[in-house]
């Protein structure tokens, strides 16, 4: 009968946990290999890559130099910075090379290559620009590497480059709210669906109507370029209540009046959501039967974006990584006037302010009150209000005449333009808004020409431009105008005094024209607007009552619903948010 024995057992003289440092067991021989970092995104497919072009990692193995190039500035040139990986290059302590033969190898070709021109990689000159070359082995490309000239292909890793991606920053965005592991995602949508969706919606009914509008200043419509007019800080109080937080809505979710409640500049998010680049989150809550589309306090939709769709769109400085203590240590660099962050502080600032400063406060023409004065201004106020009027519409969203499905809308209306009729009545009422330049020779300016010389000549050109590079902001200023009724919406063009300097402005022009036919001209679907909406309200209303975070992707074009514990957003949660937070940079 066979015997058993144990093997030996080698127990650690410290009595700490695991083998023994100064006397490892005798099967321990790879112990003195070094341990090759990798990074959370590499693919591990393989045991070894033996077709890895990386002509890079044979040359530092071997001790050779590094070739670098000028353009690039670094090793690979153009190739190379996207797609650096943490630890990438250092698994060559684990591969075997042989350097004699591959520095010894040579090409012999006897054969006289027939002059080639206008090839399927050139564009009719040669091998210049927009060509391909095949580099032989050992190259720059590795074992037969195909490296496209500028604006060509490449077949290496990496993909395909455009004319000067190699200098453009990595736009990884973060998340406007932090995902939390307790949330569940229930529903994830892509914006190539919501595209497709329709809804025709009637006109609405008005509930009510708050507030006080003066009357806007139309010597504004007459500055030009050459007569331009400073813009002045005044100090009036708006308000941006957020949907739950509304007493109007409060009162009229007790009546019934509708199943959904919001408020334009939300809707308008939602409505215009398939032309976002940037990240935004929406609070809903659903109370019995009523769903509320709230904001949060802070979030993006208390600022406005600058250059959101441009090709190249105004960038942040890269936060430290947390994982490389070097960088930790370093002091946080100031962020430039034409940041991401300053130059959408700076729009909001525009905005509120030309507002304010484009009306005219003392008569004639008389202010206009409508049927109730402004619900969120207290009686221990001290500062003046300003123009604002809000309206409180309901829109119907039911197919059949069967479905009662509606949604109740505060929407906001700016100044009223004299003689247009009684603005009580809907009539003559303005929208006023602000587009700013800042500098068009810095990085995120979209290509926009020099208001200054083009704005009085070339209007065309100018407004080309900031409708492909404001696409989402101006589809939603104009949903918002249409949802409000608005007869006519004034566009002010805001310039830097000093292109330097974000603190000085001048208004250069305003543009005057009707909301339905500007969305005409931007392309905006109000039935696709709605068909959004429809399909959103659908979901949150399968769901049981709780509170839930329509998420937009910050890299990707797509949406995502969660379910979201009560407690989210409030007081109570602000610390299992900082746990949260510091989680993740421990990870």
């Amino acid at each position: 009968m066979a015997s058993f024995s144990l093997p030996p057992i080698n127990d650690n003289p410290d009595g700490s946990w695991g083998p023994s440092s100064s006397n490892p067991p005798d099967q321990f021989k790879f112990k003195d290999i070094p341990y090759a970092p990798y990074s959370k995104s590499d693919k591990l497919g393989r045991f070894a890559d033996w077709n890895d072009l990386s002509s890079e990692g044979r040359q530092n193995a071997a001790g050779a130099p590094v070739t670098t190039n000028v353009r690039g500035g670094g090793p690979g040139g153009r190739r190379g910075d996207r797609n650096q990986a943490f630890g990438s290059g250092t698994a060559s302590a684990f591969a075997y090379f042989h350097v004699e033969d591959e520095s010894s190898f040579s090409l012999v070709d006897n054969k006289t290559a027939a002059p080639r021109r206008g090839g399927p990689f050139t564009r009719g000159r040669g091998n210049l620009r927009g060509g391909s070359t095949y580099v032989a082995r050992g190259g720059r490309g590795g074992r037969g590497g195909l490296i496209g000239g500028r604006g060509g292909n490449q077949t290496q890793r990496g993909g395909r480059r455009g004319w000067r991606d190699w200098e453009k920053n990595n736009r990884t965005r973060e998340s406007s709210v932090v995902i939390s592991p307790q949330w569940s995602m229930l529903e994830e949508i892509e914006f190539h669906r919501l595209a497709k969706l329709r809804l025709e919606v009637d006109e609405p009914d008005e509930l009510e109507s708050y507030g006080r509008l003066f009357a806007y200043d139309k010597s504004y419509d007459r500055v030009t370029t050459k007569t331009e007019r400073p813009l002045q800080l005044v100090d009036r109080i708006k308000y941006n209540t957020t949907t739950s937080d509304d007493p109007v809505i409060q009162e009229l979710s007790s009546k019934n009046v509708a199943k959904v409640y919001t408020t334009d500049v939300i809707l308008s998010v939602l409505m215009c959501a398939p032309r976002s680049v940037y990240p935004w989150d929406i609070v809903i809550i659903r109370e019995g039967n009523n769903l509320f589309f709230d904001k949060r306090d802070g979030g993006p939709f208390d600022t406005v974006t600058v250059n959101e769709n441009a090709a190249d769109p105004p960038q942040d400085p890269t936060p430290p990584n947390p994982n490389n203590p070097n960088e930790k240590s370093a002091v946080p660099e100031v962020p430039s006037i034409n940041s991401a962050t300053s130059l959408s502080l700076e729009a909001t600032y525009i905005n509120q302010n030309f507002g304010f400063q484009s009306v005219l406060e003392n008569p004639p023409p008389a202010a206009v009150d409508f049927s109730n004065p402004n619900p969120f201004y207290g009686p221990e106020e001290t500062e003046p209000l300003a123009s604002c009027g809000y309206r409180y519409r309901l829109f119907d969203l039911g197919i059949t005449e069967d479905e009662d499905i509606k949604i109740c809308v505060r929407t906001e209306v700016d100044a009223y333009s004299p003689g247009q009729g009684n603005p009580r009545d809907g009539q003559g009422l303005v929208t006023i808004r602000a587009l700013n330049e800042f500098d068009p020779r810095a990085q995120g300016a979209g290509g926009a020409p020099d208001w200054r010389s083009k704005l009085d000549s070339q209007r065309g050109a100018v407004v080309a431009t900031e409708m492909k590079n404001n696409s989402c902001k101006l589809a939603k200023w104009t949903v918002q105008s249409v949802l409000a009724g608005a007869e006519l919406m004034k566009i002010g063009y805001i310039s830097r005094g000093n292109p330097r300097d974000n603190t000085r402005h001048v208004i250069l022009s305003t543009a005057s024209m009707r909301p339905t036919e500007f969305a005409a001209q931007l392309n905006v679907s109000l039935a696709n607007g709605w068909g959004i909406v429809r399909t959103v309200t659908d979901l949150c209303m399968k769901m049981p009552e709780g509170k839930y975070v329509l998420v937009k992707d910050p890299n990707k074009p797509v949406i995502r619903l969660y379910s979201v514990p009560l407690t989210t957003f409030t007081g109570d949660d602000e610390d299992g948010e900082g746990q949260e937070e510091a989680f993740e940079d421990d990870e």
